[in-house]
């Protein structure tokens, strides 16, 4: 069996990931989306921005003898090499007692690529030196599955030079270093190594679980997607985390159906009153398909309704920070006409401009509620007004009439949707888009495209993508208002 760090790393994200990556017809795929390899482009220009200057030796990483190219690792480190990059780290179970014991039949074969083997002072089976493995990631933060694969890459070092490194480090975003605490996280990932050998030699499929924010850029969401509808998976009801589900079997709740008629006092006892009360709410409001007033006795927040309206949506970059389309749809009752206005940023310079148009807009109408879905449009205004240098007592003006529509149905009503995505809220109410492909993540792809290829196609496909995310607001928003005076 070969054991790779990156199937460690993806066991940890979903344990069925990795096996059906191994046992499962890989034509049951989805295609690989266009977002994930602008990821792995992004990170391979942080890895060439973080290695510029630097004196590396660099192996061949395609190179599909596995073997060869551990041996070649090696013989670099033997010549005392200051900087590897690309290297490999090869060894087999049966030559360290302290990694999972392979059964007679399968050889554990376990394989590390750290993107960096960095030269330390020290003594090894090399000589006066050693190496400490060093990953340099995208991510803003020293993940736990980030550490645990940190602390793989240095055991399987510390077989192959003979002593362990003292640290093991981790390069982010920023290209600031995190150096991983190996006495904690070695442990951790010797408990996760052996389930994960377990699972392999045993081939005992893990269940089905669909997680909104680790599930969506994964090649098997489609076909772990359709088992779960088929099942009603309770990872389907909003609120049902993997621990919450755990709980949930040990009291024999497996169904959307037993889970809407629970005990409130036994699942209360399990998992807190408020959280039991909003999970039996969410199954019975699936079992039912129908909207939900969470208390009748709560004071809703009075959403407004005027004469003009503005919906609020944004499209951004995180990588460049930024924002490069303003989207506001203007909604005036009275002549009963709707105006779409894309305030899009051609190129990164412009932001300063869409910003002072957009500005300008909400100005003209200073009674005008702001309706938006999310915390981002939010934070992105006080930022934008700070760094463009807004008179406070505008931005105060501005920032009084917001209104975060997500914020008012979270806290009012208990609806049938899988999340509370705008998108899953406004296909309930029946809103469609008019481009099936388009997410957050497909306009960031088509604006690098833009800037790539200068073809106006892809700035007009954001522009329909964001004015139907604020239609999907103005949707969402009219519903809610019709909604909470009748269910009150």
């Amino acid at each position: 069996m070969l054991l790779t760090d990156e199937v460690l790393l993806n066991y940890q994200r979903c344990p069925r990931r990795p096996f059906l990556d191994i046992y499962q017809d890989t034509t049951l795929q989805d295609p690989e989306q266009e977002f994930l390899l602008k990821l792995r482009r992004e990170s391979q220009v942080h890895i060439a921005a973080t290695l510029a200057g630097q004196n590396y030796k660099q192996l061949d990483s395609s190179a599909r003898d596995w073997q060869a190219r551990a041996k070649e690792t090696e013989l670099l480190m033997q010549q005392g090499v200051e900087c590897i990059y690309r290297g490999m780290l090869l060894i087999f179970g049966s030559q360290q007692a302290e990694l999972p014991t392979p059964t007679p039949t399968n050889e554990l074969t376990l394989v590390s690529t750290p993107t960096l083997l960095v030269k330390q002072p020290g003594a090894s089976n090399f000589g006066n030196w050693m190496y400490e493995p060093v990953n340099i990631k995208l991510g803003q933060r020293a993940k736990p599955e980030y550490r645990i694969v940190a602390a793989f890459q240095a055991q399987i070092l510390a077989a192959v030079q003979g002593v362990w490194s003292q640290t093991s480090r981790l390069i982010l975003r920023q290209r600031n270093s995190y150096a991983v605490n190996l006495d904690n996280w070695v442990p951790r990932m010797q408990a996760v190594l052996e389930e994960c050998v377990q699972m392999h030699f045993s081939r005992a499929e893990p269940e089905v679980f669909i997680s909104r924010q680790r599930c969506s850029l994964c090649h098997w969401h489609s076909y772990c997607y359709e088992i779960a509808q088929s099942q009603q998976h309770l990872s389907l009801i909003p609120g049902v985390t993997p621990t919450r589900y755990k709980h949930l079997q040990e009291l024999g709740l497996t169904t959307v159906e037993s889970l809407a008629h629970a005990s409130l006092d036994s699942l209360g006892d399990t998992i807190g009153f408020e959280t039991a009360f909003r999970l039996r709410q969410q199954a019975q409001s699936v079992l039912e398909n129908r909207a939900i007033l969470k208390s009748a006795s709560f004071n809703y927040p009075t959403i407004p309704t005027a004469d003009v309206e503005f919906y609020f949506d944004i499209e951004a970059e995180p990588e460049r920070d930024l924002n490069y389309l303003l989207g506001i749809l203007v909604v005036n009752r009275p002549t009963k006409t709707e105006q779409f206005y894309p305030f899009m940023a051609e190129n990164p310079e412009e932001e300063k401009r869409i910003w002072q148009d957009f500005f300008e807009l909400v100005l003209l109408y200073p009674d005008a509620p702001i309706f938006h879905f999310s915390d981002y449009e939010l934070e992105t205004i006080k930022r934008l007004a700070k760094q463009y240098e807004i008179p406070p007592i505008q931005l105060d003006s501005v920032l009084s009439r917001l209104v975060d529509l997500h914020k008012r149905v979270t806290t009012s009503v208990t609806l049938p949707v899988e999340n509370y995505s705008l998108k899953s809220l406004a296909k309930w109410l029946g809103f469609k888009w008019r481009d099936s492909e388009g997410s957050g993540a497909q306009s960031v792809c088509w604006y690098d495209q833009w800037l790539k290829t200068g073809d106006r196609a892809l700035l007009e496909a954001i522009s329909r993508y964001n004015e139907d995310d604020c239609r999907a607001t103005y949707c969402l928003k009219d519903w809610l208002v019709g909604f909470l005076p009748d269910a009150q």
